[in-house]
């Protein structure tokens, strides 16, 4: 490093977002872009600490001290290359990935980590802008045809892989358009859908092509997906949501958080939204969970215009501080505050939902209780104590509380007889092959809903397993 006492001097700051009043009216990106001076003082705190840990936060094994040591240098090209080398989409992890790297910085034990997630992003807008990032179309073809099922984060960095090593890629997407849940999940808010059109028509640019509105094995079945083909990759996600059996579920005014959320990103693009999904304008909204899913509800909720909303977690509220002697370099289990906690409602932890009221068949309260975990601080029991009832007048309950796998339903899986596990996902062998020879499967709909910098790296490792697979069979013939 240029500097190894750099983090000595020099405390952590991050970049602005715009103010809360101006971003609530609009679904415009919150954060503003970093001053370089910012950025290039914050990588100045990265230490030479012999063993980088952040490497083994980060599932990319991104080179972080490397292209930080490059941005303190103003060197931000060859910082580009760094970055890219392993990592497809950089501009989505640094606005979306809840930077594991950072907690598993060597500076997290005793002070505050390395700005690493806003390097990165400062380093991906910038490759942007100056025009850096461009398609890298193959010299020559393989001959070969791999099929890729889903579009999300997982499938687009296979494909780039595989295009990129001559192979004809092509991916199936039941939606109309490409991103998967970086399209109709993620508000435009955390991600302006312009950044996933220019890294689609990069990909399209290096010969991957996309079929929209076709769902395998409805549309396509799977034989015929797999005669098309020479190796097939399922990258189809883990949508099926968690949902609640308590009494009043059946009212109206009870919805999974999804479909709420792939309606309001059709509705911000001017498309076509399912006419069922709910709207929270002017009504008073719970929702329940706690993570990234409600946390995206609460943000969208505020700009619709609700009267009221809270958003609700049964467990016990985590702590507020880290104790790295305890947990570093791991992810440690602490309160998790989003932009948008910020900008309205309020938060509640340790209320557990017991059920619902209504009238009319229409959603009028929800009925709960405030519990205790009086052993959690010491053993992190979560038996509970009931401490008092409660009943929420609210119009709309959106449920936020944990994906299941795979969706059910279409028998791809078996058709393509492979196995799902009891978790509702699909089964590999470690390197991202299944059961059945020539089918592969990656991101969520194998280890379940993760993160987004995740997705992509396994996408990374399916497309190397599929390299692998088709470099051992017989070349095509002519």
């Amino acid at each position: 490093m240029t500097d190894p006492r750099g983090f000595l001097q020099i405390q952590r700051r991050l970049g602005p977002y715009r103010p809360v009043a101006e971003r609530i009216r609009d679904y415009d990106e919150q954060h503003l872009h970093a001053p370089e001076g910012l950025v290039r003082e914050q990588a100045q705190r990265c230490m030479d600490c012999g063993v980088p840990f952040c490497h083994n936060g980060c599932p990319l094994s991104n080179l972080i001290p490397e292209w930080n040591d490059l941005v303190h240098r103003g060197e931000w090209l060859e910082a580009s290359a760094r970055l890219h080398r392993t990592n497809n989409f950089p501009e989505f992890t640094g606005k979306l990935c809840p930077a594991p790297c950072e907690e598993a910085c060597v500076l997290t034990i005793n002070d505050d980590a390395v700005a690493i997630k806003e390097i990165e992003l400062a380093i991906a807008e910038r490759a942007l802008a100056e025009g850096w990032v461009v398609p890298e179309p193959p010299s020559e073809s393989t001959g070969r045809s791999i099929g890729i099922v889903g579009s999300g984060p997982a499938g687009l960095a296979c494909a780039q892989q595989l295009a990129r090593a001559g192979h004809a890629v092509t991916v199936y997407e039941r939606d109309d358009r490409a991103g998967g849940l970086l399209r109709f999940g993620i508000p435009d808010y955390k991600l302006e859908k312009r950044s996933v059109d220019l890294r689609i028509e990069q990909l399209e640019a290096e010969g991957v092509s996309f079929v929209y509105s076709v769902e395998v094995g409805v549309d396509l079945s799977a034989d015929e997906l797999r005669a098309r083909h020479d190796a097939v990759v399922l990258a189809t996600g883990a949508q099926r949501q968690r949902d609640i059996t308590l009494p009043g579920r059946e009212l109206d005014g009870i919805h999974l958080a999804m479909p709420y959320l792939i309606a309001q990103n059709r509705r911000v693009a001017g498309l076509e939204a399912d006419p069922a999904a709910p709207s929270a304008a002017g009504k008073r909204v719970a929702i329940l969970g706690a993570g990234d899913t409600s946390a995206d509800c609460l943000g969208n909720v505020i700009r619709e215009g609700a009267a009221s909303v809270i958003e609700i977690a049964h467990g016990p509220l985590p702590p507020g501080r880290r104790e790295p002697l305890k947990t570093w370099p791991e992810w440690p289990a602490l309160i998790r505050n989003y932009p948008v906690h910020e900008e309205g409602g309020s938060r509640e932890w340790q209320i557990e939902t017991v059920g619902f009221e209504g009238a009319d068949g229409r959603l009028a309260g929800l009925r709960a209780r405030r519990v205790d975990y009086p052993e959690y601080a010491e053993t992190r029991s979560r038996r509970s104590v009931p401490v008092e009832d409660l009943l929420l007048d609210v119009d709309l309950v959106l449920l936020a509380i944990g994906f299941v796998g795979i969706q059910p339903g279409d028998g791809l899986a078996e058709a393509l007889g492979i196995g799902v596990s009891t978790r509702g996902t699909i089964e590999t062998d470690g390197a991202q092959a299944t059961s059945a020879d020539g089918v592969f499967a990656c991101g969520d709909c194998v280890r379940g809903a993760d993160l987004i910098v995740t997705a992509i790296a396994e996408g990374r490792r399916a497309a190397a397993a599929v390299e692998r697979s088709l470099m051992r069979a017989p070349a095509p013939t002519a």
